[in-house]
């Protein structure tokens, strides 16, 4: 999916990124509700909701923020967003796991595994690979 540079909910998820790596989490959090806020289409909600769970405080409001992220992409028809959905799963089957609900980790797991061909061959392809291998065994050892 090719995100637009000049659209301003991309450019303030940038920001937003800019002042994590500068290690400034709240103004990050604001960067992102901001573009959450104002967020018109499927895309822009997609895209606010991912960086809103980030900050999230505690597991159930990131799952929640995490499960609107999903709802959106799923609305969109471009399969160019299959390689998100691994992340996205992950993401949602890690906060089951952590809420210590197997079942519906399992099942995200799952569905992350579906599109994991999807993901680019690079290190961010390879971590969220690992990441979805990892919690797979986590389950299995319980």
């Amino acid at each position: 999916m090719q995100f637009d540079p000049n659209n301003r909910i991309v450019q303030l998820c940038a920001k937003g990124m800019e002042m994590e790596m500068a290690e400034k989490p709240d103004q990050a959090e604001a960067c992102f509700l901001q573009a959450w806020n104002e967020a018109t289409t499927d895309l822009e909600k997609f895209t606010a909701a991912h960086y809103v769970a980030r900050h999230q405080k505690s597991i159930q409001d990131k799952l929640k923020w995490d499960e609107s992220a999903l709802e959106f992409a799923l609305k969109i028809s471009d399969s160019s967003l299959n390689a998100s959905y691994p992340s996205l799963y992950l993401n949602i089957a890690k906060c089951y796991e952590d809420l210590k609900d197997k079942d519906n980790a399992k099942k995200n797991y799952q569905a992350a595994l579906v599109y994991i061909n999807d993901l680019p061959d690079n290190g961010y392809g390879q971590m969220i690979k690992s990441g979805i291998k990892n919690g797979i065994e986590r389950l299995c050892a319980f």
